[in-house]
């Protein structure tokens, strides 16, 4: 039985819960292009193919299937039951948050950070209205319970598309502490935020992305309330979320209170990160060889 530390006397600690939902793969066409800030570029997709499609929770992703650099062909994955049979060598993919949802219109809306020498930076400035791109996604994720009374979110920019939806669609009742390090002033979004809830900027002022201490400096600053329980979200750089975690556990947030990910390393390529794990790989050939065996569809 786990009690975060100041809130003895509220009982066990809700926990977070692993949800599966079918993975479906989808052409989608590029609606509309706007420049949120000058490093901040969002695309609306929609079309025909957006029937049927799910959204499930604030920092749900998917996954974004480029033209190989050599060819220029696209090599999507193909339906294979709830789940998706991706090609070998795996394509040129990038992970992405819906931040936007409109099941009447059957439109989302993706974020980019712009940046140089990025594929999906680049394609996401540049590509035309009207033309299509692969979508991969939602895959499953951890639903967070209402029964936490405080969220505590904090990220670089690149968290920044989750962190809006989960203000967005806060109640207004909703308590929490929000911070979001951006490289300074003009990177500013107006986001919808309920009274019970603050949120900061952290400006690096010239630093680069990744490099500071800033939200891990923020995250012990925190005043976390005592009369109801408190979960903590948060994604960025890799190393840089290091003081995050550490402050979370100090404070008795497990990882059934707490969801930290690390969007991104300094120095590694995305096509590192991206790239799915061999076990990643032998788990799907054991799902889709018992599923044969036993003849379900798969």
């Amino acid at each position: 039985m786990a009690e975060l530390r100041g809130t003895t006397g509220l009982g066990e600690a809700p926990r977070n819960s692993w949800a599966e939902w079918d993975i479906k793969i989808r052409e989608v066409v590029v609606l509309e292009r706007r420049q949120l800030t000058p490093k901040m570029v969002r695309l609306t997709l929609g079309g025909p193919d957006m029937d049927g499609f799910e959204s499930h929770i604030a920092d749900e992703h998917c996954k974004l299937v480029f033209p190989d650099a050599d060819t220029g062909e696209t090599r999507a994955p193909v339906q294979d039951g709830a789940r998706l049979a991706w090609p070998s060598p795996f394509p040129t993919c990038r992970d992405y948050t819906i931040r936007r949802y409109d099941a009447v219109a059957g439109e989302i809306d993706i974020d980019f950070v712009v940046h140089a020498g990025g594929v999906a930076s680049e394609w996401a400035q540049s590509c035309e209205i009207g033309s299509t791109v692969w979508l991969a996604g939602p895959r499953p994720a951890m639903v967070v319970p209402p029964e936490f009374g405080f969220l505590v979110l904090l990220g670089d920019e690149t968290a920044l598309p989750a962190i809006g939806r989960w203000l967005s669609e806060m109640p207004a009742d909703a308590r929490g502490v929000v911070a979001v390090e951006i490289d300074g002033p003009a990177e500013e979004q107006e986001l919808p935020v309920p009274a019970g809830v603050t949120l900061t900027w952290l400006h690096r002022d010239g630093a680069a992305p990744g490099s500071t201490t800033l939200l891990g400096d923020f995250a012990s600053s925190i005043e976390l309330p005592s009369d109801v329980h408190s979960y903590v979200w948060a994604g960025g750089e890799a190393i840089s979320l290091k003081p995050v975690r550490q402050w979370a556990r100090s404070t008795g947030h497990t990882k059934h209170q707490s969801d930290i990910t690390g969007y991104w390393r300094r120095g590694v390529t995305q096509e590192e990160l991206e790239k799915p794990s061999l076990l990643d790989r032998v788990v799907h050939r054991v799902e889709h060889t018992v599923a044969h065996l036993l003849g379900r569809e798969h």
